[in-house]
């Protein structure tokens, strides 16, 4: 018989997660993720047992400024995994505190698992170069812009010369949820892995107004290079889509970042 979800469980939202088969709160308090097959390469960022690997093998569970909420169960059945946490109660980071964070989790020493992403941004330019580049940004497009795309594998290149260290992969505000003490409790760890210095802080540039000038030399750059990269591939993706999100909208406030990642890749 097909897995499915207990009648009682409160749906929450489904996540967007590649193997997010849904999430639902039950009426204990804990939350249920489920997890369905997909992609099986270990290394891809949509790895989708990655998540359950990450709570078994408690990787991030005591790790400085940034953590994994505590895990109590990971079911396996033939249609995929089943995770139980305790719910993470929501709360309000100012940019400046989770860029902080992200730091002291960046500084952490955390072996590499062999189930990590790896060259996130690297695969996901190889998928936007499979669609067209950035062709769909029409007049939206800027010679900055123009510069970026033709010098992403130099970036490529600059990012892999920066120190690899621990990355949630996803570092959204929405998923930097909770708080123990100073420390971020993180929900959504698929992506998680070893990366460039400043990839966590690039997706955290892209969701808020932290300016560029509150991150070390290093850090920065990793971080404007994820960060436009990101944004504009993102914006060339939402054009002419409905209910894309503010992807576009945010492509004027890109600019600055645009302009240095343009100067790291040169």
């Amino acid at each position: 018989m097909p897995w499915q979800p207990s009648p009682d469980w409160h749906p929450l939202t489904s996540g967007t997660g590649q193997a997010t088969g849904g999430v639902w709160r039950t009426p204990g308090g804990e939350v249920v993720k489920r997890l369905v097959r997909g992609v099986t390469d270990p290394r891809h960022h949509a790895y989708w047992e990655r998540q359950a690997l990450v709570a078994e093998s408690g990787v991030v569970e005591r790790t400085a400024g940034v953590r994994a909420p505590v895990c109590t169960g990971v079911e396996r059945d033939a249609d995929g995994i089943t995770l139980r946490m305790v719910r993470v109660a929501p709360y309000d980071w100012a940019p400046e505190a989770l860029a902080e964070a992200l730091g002291r989790f960046s500084a952490c020493s955390v072996a590499e698992p062999e189930w990590g992403a790896r060259d996130v941004l690297r695969d996901r330019l190889r998928t936007v170069e499979r669609r067209g580049g950035w062709a769909a940004l029409g007049e939206l497009s800027t010679p900055a812009i123009e510069a970026l795309w033709a010098r992403r594998e130099t970036a490529l290149e600059v990012l892999d010369a920066l120190p690899r260290v621990p990355t949630h992969g996803d570092a959204h505000p929405a998923n930097l949820r909770g708080r123990d003490g100073d420390d971020v409790l993180a929900i959504d760890w698929e992506q998680f892995g070893l990366g460039p210095a400043g990839f966590d802080l690039g997706y955290l540039l892209l969701a808020t107004d932290l300016p560029l000038d509150a991150l070390a030399d290093e850090a920065r750059c990793g971080a404007a290079l994820v960060a436009a990269y990101t944004g504009v591939s993102r914006a060339a993706w939402a054009v002419g889509r409905a209910g894309a999100g503010d992807h576009v909208e945010r492509l004027d406030k890109l600019a600055s970042i645009v302009d240095e990642a343009v100067s790291h890749a040169s």
